[in-house]
């Protein structure tokens, strides 16, 4: 199987010779589906602070210690499980109908889903996603660093 990239969609040329298409999501849609996912992933944040909001008594900096692995945890977490459970789909992505699959239009492996999920630190860079909003706005299928590095 072959796969060749053109702006907008994947083409993809089976080991039989079938030829097909997939389309590609845009920026626009992509950064949407971030937005929903940050709401989510903030609210799963203030849930998890709540219910661990009597560590505060005991000691303040123990308690930011906590919020903080676990925020790291949940953040990076809820992207790795969702892409893995759901064939490639979070919450925002399953709202805005977009899945992510691999080069050759195939299923996420688990290495490709963490590898894209652990680079997403590298591409939130300097601030705001601008590294890898910048590189996806360049690239010719709008694939951030993360993206890029699983393949």
């Amino acid at each position: 199987m072959t796969a060749t990239e053109s702006r907008g969609s994947l083409r993809i040329v089976t080991a039989e010779g079938i030829e097909f298409a997939l389309p590609l999501a845009g920026p626009v849609s992509r950064l949407l589906a971030l937005g929903i996912d940050v709401l989510v992933g903030s609210a799963l944040s203030k849930i998890i602070s709540e219910l661990l909001s009597f560590l505060n008594l005991f000691s303040a900096d123990f308690y930011n210690a906590v919020i903080a692995v676990l925020y790291f945890l949940a953040s990076i977490g809820y992207a790795m499980g969702c892409e893995w459970i759901w064939r490639g789909q979070t919450i925002g992505k399953r709202l805005l109908r977009l899945r992510v699959i691999d080069a050759r239009g195939l299923r996420l492996q688990p290495s490709q889903v963490v590898i894209r999920n652990l680079l997403r630190a590298v591409d939130t860079l300097p601030a705001f996603y601008l590294l890898g909003g910048g590189v996806a706005l360049l690239h010719p299928n709008y694939q951030r660093l993360g993206d890029i590095a699983a393949g």
